[in-house]
């Protein structure tokens, strides 16, 4: 599983971005976008770090990065497979190819492979209804797929260092 690194010197990164960026248009999401990408999600620790700094609750905090599915509280793997579950793709099939992920993969929704490669989600809508079923991983986009194309397409990600 993908390890969260909460050292001293990536809450250095994270104050200097805060610093580098303090002002009053600045918001909130630019900063969770900095600490997503510097500790791979944002646990409740980094949250607390966050609102000390901005002024902002920690329930406010939580309540963004819970709705926004960019946002992870928990560490991620290195290929985050998104399978669509909007109406177009679940009535095109996609929950069979959700469940051809999850037996591939030996996971289930939500859950990373022990070797921190893959990370299992189901979304909503991602707005290609055309090309349903849709299946993202990181930012490739597959189309019309069948349950059948899912060993090939891990394949090509199992191959990437």
């Amino acid at each position: 599983m993908a390890k969260l690194d909460l050292s001293a010197e990536n809450f250095a990164k994270l104050q200097k971005f805060i610093d580098e960026n303090r002002s009053e248009t600045m918001g909130l999401m630019p900063v969770l976008h900095a600490a997503q990408e510097i500790f791979g999600c944002i646990p409740l620790e980094v949250q607390k770090y966050i609102a000390k700094e901005l002024n902002v609750s920690v329930a406010d905090i939580y309540g963004v990065v819970t709705f926004y599915s960019r946002f992870s509280t928990e560490p991620v793997g290195d290929n985050l497979i998104g399978v669509c579950l909007g109406t177009a793709c679940y009535v095109k099939g996609s929950q069979a190819i959700l469940d051809r992920f999850k037996k591939e993969l030996g996971i289930d929704v939500e859950q990373t492979t022990e070797d921190g490669k893959f990370t299992l989600t189901a979304t909503r809508c991602l707005g290609a209804c055309g090309l349903a079923p849709v299946v993202t991983i990181n930012n490739d986009v597959y189309g019309k797929l069948v349950p059948t194309e899912v060993p090939k397409i891990l394949a090509k990600y199992q191959k990437e260092e």
